[in-house]
């Protein structure tokens, strides 16, 4: 009889620790779920507009200079239409083309971004425009003489039409990229949601186990309340909070739960911000691979044109200096090289440059052999040489000189880069030192150094990053400065 009076009690107070139990968990569960189901929309997302840019940049690369070359060849008569399929180096025209208007066509279908679909459209109106004038050049081939006419046309009509096209492929990516962006703040707009939510949740839990520590004897209420401690350590964000697995047998498992679930949440809140962090990486390393493909296409002609022109020894020279350009861009992945390694990379983009722009371009490097095995974040002075060299010596329309300098000041290296361009006014300075201190991602100008700057912040902290100074007519000065680190013996003697 007695026996039976207390057996409600237990299942009594067993059903209310299974109710806390399925109350605690369940909304988690419910809330990881969804939040794996929206990350995995995302992530579908990014990949479809990782996917639309690589077709986009393949035709970026090649379809400009491709059809170019061909349509010249045509003119010129070194080939014709019939003959063109047995030349390896060159394609036929109207499949250039075709073949870009089908997979631009297919992107106009699957891109959303309205502006991304605006340049998607100027580009096929411009690619209809552009077989037009084909369609015009072939009918003069086909009727014998025109060479001066078609000659007009192709510098007139066809060359203006690629760089048009190309531009429409470069906005393209530039607002990709944008949306790759927007992506990204409606990924942290959801996070915040969901830790909001979990919040919510969190506190309706800790209500209930008030409720139901109230109602049990003894012995069960202290357990309780250190469990409602716990709970609320790890609401306020503190994921080393861990409740004492001590007690009756139910509470000891309702606590080990707890601890697994909050093993669980830090995990999943630690791979949020490391995705976010990686995203952001792949996305400067994407906007980072954009430099090089026009600086080799001019590079290349100029090798073209020195074999042309019989000066062979300098087109060897320049391949050689091309080779170890790419050599050290390249360096198997890695993110830092040595000192060393990079004043050979931008002493071979100077000497490439130089010989496209040797009655502008002098140049002198000064970097102190003892910073050598000090570690740099790649490609940290060559776009800032060529800011200068495009910026500054270019535009003086007379024999310029770029001084590259670096050394060690108190721990910390210091690298200079100066011309004696055309400079700029104070206005303008001011602009472009705005710009540089933004995300590359956001600024209207100054690209490459803003690049370079967000680079420098993120691996070594915003003690680290980019000066500039410029006077109008006399020219700019850029100034980096990152820490001193030293790459160990053992990594020189790898690479």
């Amino acid at each position: 009889m007695k026996n039976d009076l207390k057996r409600p009690k237990r299942s009594s107070l067993k059903n209310k620790l299974i109710l806390l139990i399925g109350v605690a968990v369940l909304p988690f569960l419910v809330m990881s779920v969804y939040l794996l189901i929206s990350l995995k929309g995302y992530s579908a997302a990014y990949d479809n507009i990782v996917s639309n840019m690589m077709i986009a940049n393949n035709y970026n690369l090649n379809f400009r200079d491709e059809l170019d070359e061909s349509i010249y060849r045509l003119v010129a008569g070194s080939i014709t239409l019939e003959s063109i399929d047995d030349d390896d180096s060159v394609k036929d025209p109207y499949e250039l083309v075709q073949k870009l208007h089908k997979d631009f066509s297919a992107l106009v279908k699957i891109t959303t971004d309205r502006e991304s679909r605006l340049w998607l459209q100027s580009l096929l109106r411009n690619l209809d425009t552009l077989k037009a004038r084909i369609d015009d050049i072939k009918y003069n081939l086909d009727e014998g003489g025109h060479y001066n006419e078609n000659m007009e046309m192709l510098d007139n009509n066809i060359y203006i039409l690629t760089e048009l096209i190309q531009d429409d492929i470069q906005y393209y990516i530039y607002y990709q990229t944008r949306s790759m962006n927007s992506l990204k703040l409606q990924l942290n707009a959801q996070v915040e949601q969901f830790l909001l939510v979990f919040a919510v949740m969190l506190a309706l839990i800790l209500l209930l186990v008030v409720l139901i520590a109230a109602q049990i004897m003894g012995g069960i209420v202290r357990p309780i309340e250190r469990l409602r401690q716990v709970t609320g350590a790890v609401a306020h964000g503190d994921f080393e909070a861990r409740a004492e697995t001590t007690g009756p047998t139910e509470i000891a498992e309702l606590s080990g739960s707890i601890n697994d679930m909050t093993v669980h949440l830090e995990a999943m809140v630690s791979k949020i911000k490391e995705d976010e962090s990686k995203m952001r990486h792949a996305e400067l390393r994407l906007l980072q691979e954009q430099i090089n493909p026009h600086f080799l296409y001019n590079t290349l002609d100029t090798i073209v044109w020195l074999i042309e022109s019989d000066s062979t020894d300098e087109a060897v020279e320049m391949v050689v200096s091309l080779s170890q350009f790419f050599r050290l861009v390249l360096s198997h992945g890695a993110e830092y090289i040595s000192i060393r390694e990079e004043e050979e990379h931008i002493r071979s983009y100077l000497k490439i440059q130089q010989a496209r722009y040797h009655d502008i371009l002098d140049y002198e490097i000064n970097i102190d052999p003892a910073i050598y095995p000090y570690k740099i974040l790649k490609l940290t002075l060559q776009p800032l040489v060529e800011n200068a060299l495009y910026h500054g010596i270019k535009y003086k329309r007379a024999m310029g000189k770029i001084t590259i300098t670096g050394s060690m000041q108190e721990r910390r290296i210091v690298f200079t880069v100066m011309d004696n361009g055309v400079g700029m006014d104070t206005d303008k300075l001011e602009h472009l030192r705005r710009e540089i201190k933004r995300p590359c991602k956001d600024t209207e100008g100054g690209f490459g150094l803003a690049n370079v700057n967000e680079r420098i912040r993120m691996y070594f902290g915003n003690d680290y990053g980019m000066e500039i100074n410029s006077v109008q007519g006399e020219g700019t000065t850029v100034t980096v400065t990152i820490p001193a680190i030293k790459i160990p013996l053992k990594e020189m003697l790898g690479g």
